[in-house]
């Protein structure tokens, strides 16, 4: 019974602290949680240490072949393993731990003739990981394995790292990460002292950096393009109020969206993260094209109080005599092309106030957009185009609409840009997010890209047929001259860009359709 009791007690043949050598093997690297700040991995463990006691080469006679090693079996580890002295480890940023006992429990001791010993076990533990978020989606993360003794202090146990290949890792273990890669696994001491006295301590260092991939499809990209379409506003007539200030509210309300979904699913942190600087610029310039417009439509009520009050002045000295009947009395012209041509009687283009905020900020919302994307450090990402999969027609209608119908095609435009975007919340919302691009990321961004071009056209479309007088000659679809003739002979350059984009469009989505097909 007594020497039962001394097998528990730790041993030491040299006096002084046992040197416990460790090694850790790991196998996968999951779930790394932001709003929990934890991770999950699953690693083999592995203590060598030397205990004198349990050295059996001495008690072998010259006639006895000593094995190399002793293993004891998992049906005897019950038992055995309360009997020998082992270390008293525990990992101290550990939440939840188990260990594997399918088909047979995953413990593993060697013991050799010498007396050394090797434990090793598989674990899957859940570990905390505290998070430094300011660089969010941009930044790199430090994840720690943190193991000591529990009981005994430095004068009893000393852990130290194995001297080859202290850290191994599973073939592939860098790339099976779903939103990180794995860059470098550190090795380091963090002994400690405590008012119970100095415990020894082993680190292990994750360097873990975010893939950017998934964040640039799921928030810059759309992001950038809502941006771009609030700048849409300033190519549209002042006059067209419906469809400026649908496209500002839609493109805001949007952008609020996003943001609030990708802030969901992060912890509420007191400090700013770099994609708050990103949605928050955004959402300025969108704001701001939306405050654009209401400057732009009070200058253009002032312009229109100056020019009736200059209009009355120039009346009031005019020579009568000359045969023509007086001036009796004046209406104001309803056709915005009319107004234009009276106010040019008396100030040369970009005289008007709302015209010259519209063509400044053509130019100062973009300058100063591409200025803080040049600040705005972004990873460079590699990007693979697989095959795709699913049919749908978005967004073509726009090109048929006539060029003057403003708040319809805006409207289609806008919404259309929108139902896009939600669908691929949604669609993403049931997926996780990976470092590399799905089949379904491919179609919802060439959709995009369509709706998008789309929008832009009608742009390009009104922005012509302002220049144009409104009587140009119309020919009718159904020519005999053919589609070039009827293209080419077209004089309405608004007219001629969207007869181009009927054909275009549905012509390049077809191309992609087939690509589709080819690769299925």
């Amino acid at each position: 019974m007594k020497k039962k009791k001394e097998e528990h007690l730790i041993f030491s043949d040299t006096g002084g602290p046992v040197l416990v050598s460790v090694n850790i093997y790991l196998r996968s690297i999951s779930k790394i949680d932001d709003v929990n700040m934890e991770y999950s991995a699953q690693f083999t463990f592995r203590e060598e240490w030397h205990d004198a006691r349990l050295a059996y080469e001495r008690l072998a006679d010259e006639n006895t072949q000593v094995p190399p090693f002793v293993v004891l079996a998992a049906s005897e580890q019950a038992d055995l393993t309360q009997q020998i002295w082992m270390p008293d480890t525990f990992f101290q940023n550990e939440k939840e731990a188990r260990r594997h006992l399918i088909d047979k429990p995953n413990v593993l001791i060697r013991i050799h003739p010498d007396g050394q010993i090797l434990y090793s076990v598989r674990l899957s533990l859940v570990l905390s990981c505290p998070m430094s978020l300011e660089y969010y989606p941009l930044d790199r993360q430090t994840c720690l394995i943190d193991l000591a003794s529990y009981a005994y202090t430095t004068d009893d146990i000393k852990y130290e790292w194995k001297l080859k290949n202290p850290i191994q890792q599973k073939e592939g273990l860098r790339q099976s990460l779903p939103s990180f890669e794995l860059q470098d696994v550190l090795t380091d001491y963090c002994t400690s002292k405590t008012n119970t006295g100095e415990y020894s301590c082993l680190r292990t260092k994750m360097i873990l950096r975010r893939e950017f991939s998934y964040y640039l499809l799921q928030l810059y990209i759309p992001s950038f393009m809502l941006v771009i379409v609030s700048w849409v506003s300033f190519w549209l007539d002042k006059d067209s109020v419906p469809a400026r200030v649908t496209l500002g509210v839609t493109t805001l309300l949007t952008m609020t969206t996003q943001s609030s979904g990708i802030n969901a699913k992060l912890p509420p942190v007191s400090y700013t993260k770099a994609i708050d600087v990103w949605i928050g610029v955004c959402l300025a310039f969108i704001f701001g094209a939306l405050l654009e417009f209401a400057l732009v439509n009070y200058a253009a009520r002032k312009d229109i109080t100056t020019g009736h009050r200059m209009l009355s002045k120039y009346t009031s000295h005019m020579d009568y005599s000359s045969g023509y009947q007086p001036l009796v009395s004046a209406t104001t012209a309803t056709s915005p092309s009319r107004s234009w041509w009276c106010f040019r009687i008396f100030v040369r283009r970009y005289k008007e106030r709302s015209k010259r905020i519209d063509v400044v900020s053509r130019l100062v919302f973009p300058i100063g957009y591409a200025c803080f994307n040049g600040e705005y450090s972004c990873a460079r990402v590699m990007l693979l185009l697989r095959r795709e999969y699913r049919i749908k027609i978005f967004a073509i209608i726009l090109a048929i609409d006539k060029q003057d119908a403003v708040p319809a095609r805006v409207s289609l435009g806008v919404t259309t840009l929108l139902t896009m975007t939600t669908q691929a919340s949604g669609i993403n919302a049931k997926l996780p997010p990976v470092s590399y691009i799905k089949a379904v990321d491919v179609w919802i961004g060439v959709c995009l890209a369509f709706i998008f071009g789309a929008l832009l056209e009608y742009a390009l479309d009104l922005r012509q047929s302002l220049r144009l007088d409104m009587n140009v000659y119309r020919r009718k679809w159904w020519t005999k001259l053919g589609l070039n003739a009827y293209l080419c002979g077209n004089t309405d350059v608004s007219k001629r860009v969207d007869l181009i984009s009927r054909f275009a469009f549905p012509t390049f989505f077809a191309c992609f359709l087939g690509k589709i097909i080819d690769h299925r």
